[in-house]
């Protein structure tokens, strides 16, 4: 059921804005419907998100118009292998008072402070660098020289990456990596895809994305997110399935042959959540089967950790939870 605070009227007048929000990312977006949902299910879910494709697949293209369709403050961070954690999240500065000649230090706000913050290409940078930003992906604050900074909420981080395959790339910490509600992936578009994109993109015309919803209407959607229902059945099966990524506590075989490291907690919540969002996305209030599914590879894929036998086989983090989502028992009535 809807919070109290809301009624149903304008319940409807904020589920109307997502379709409003997608169609204006359209504009610029040529398909890629997939991850702009899944984009919008991190959003609703109060998490952050790590996108992964080759360059030229308008990854940086897709969160700025993701950011000019709402009305957020926005900063954009260019990681690079020289960059500092103080061009991150600021350094203090010496001022002097001339009213009275005196000196003192002042904090001088960096690129993080905004609701949304762009991180690109961020495994072109140290771990040092990478690690500035996990007090704020978890906290929501940013402590310097003893003083802690609350961020706007509401606040997100969209990272971008390129695969660790390439030249250049550090590898982000599984502990950041946790961080991250959805680790989604970008492929090549279709053939028709590709063409509507040179056909958009060589001409002069331009699309002009206009805000649709605001900081204000965005949490209070992420407060209807967890009024959504999800069945005790539901629930259970989570618990199995995240604690089936485990070798040390997993009843399958698959899992303990390939699997290094399974998922912690933070996953199920992650899975939980996000089934509730994508439901809240497709107009519904209560989350399904198909929600956890469809939810399963983005929250997964970067918690688990396959072993060194699965790496020389070609066997991924995608592939074992494919396997887990046949093999883990579902509810006999997965739907209530």
């Amino acid at each position: 059921m809807p919070p109290v605070a809301l009624t149903e009227h304008s319940v409807r007048e904020l589920l109307a804005k997502l379709p409003r929000l997608q169609a204006e990312i359209a504009k610029v977006i040529v398909g890629q419907s997939d991850t702009v949902e899944e984009m919008l299910v991190a959003f609703l879910a109060g998490g952050h998100c790590l996108l992964e494709g080759v360059p030229g697949l308008a990854k940086t293209l897709m969160v700025r118009t993701l950011s000019q369709a709402v009305d957020l403050s926005f900063q954009r961070i260019q990681f690079t292998p020289d960059l500092m954690p103080t061009d991150i999240i600021g350094t203090e500065i010496l001022e002097e008072d001339h009213a009275t000649g005196k000196r003192f230090f002042k904090f001088n706000r960096g690129p993080l402070f905004a609701n949304i913050v762009l991180a690109d290409e961020i495994n072109r940078t140290p771990p040092k660098t990478q690690a500035a930003l996990l007090e704020a992906m978890q906290e929501f604050s940013v402590t310097y020289g003893g003083q802690t900074y609350p961020l706007d909420r509401p606040f997100f981080i969209l990272a971008t990456q390129n695969p660790i395959e390439q030249a250049g790339t550090y590898p982000l910490p599984e502990a950041q990596l946790d961080r991250f509600l959805l680790y989604i992936k970008i492929f090549y578009p279709s053939e028709q895809e590709e063409f509507e994109v040179l056909s958009q993109t060589t001409g002069t015309r331009r699309a002009n994305v206009q805000p649709v919803i605001g900081a204000a209407d965005l949490l209070a959607l992420q407060g209807l997110v967890r009024e959504v229902t999800l069945s005790d059945d539901l629930i259970r099966y989570v618990t199995r399935l995240v604690r089936a990524t485990r070798p040390a506590e997993t009843p399958l075989d698959y899992v303990k042959e390939w699997v290094r490291w399974g998922a912690g907690p933070r996953a199920g919540q992650a899975l939980i959540l996000t089934a509730k969002a994508r439901a809240l996305v497709k107009g519904r209030f209560a989350a399904t089967m198909e929600d956890l599914q469809e939810m399963a590879l983005p929250v997964l894929r970067h918690r688990v950790l396959v072993n060194f036998k699965a790496e020389a086989e070609a066997i991924t983090p995608d592939d074992v939870v494919r396997e887990m989502l046949k093999l883990v028992e579902r509810p006999k009535s997965p739907l209530r």
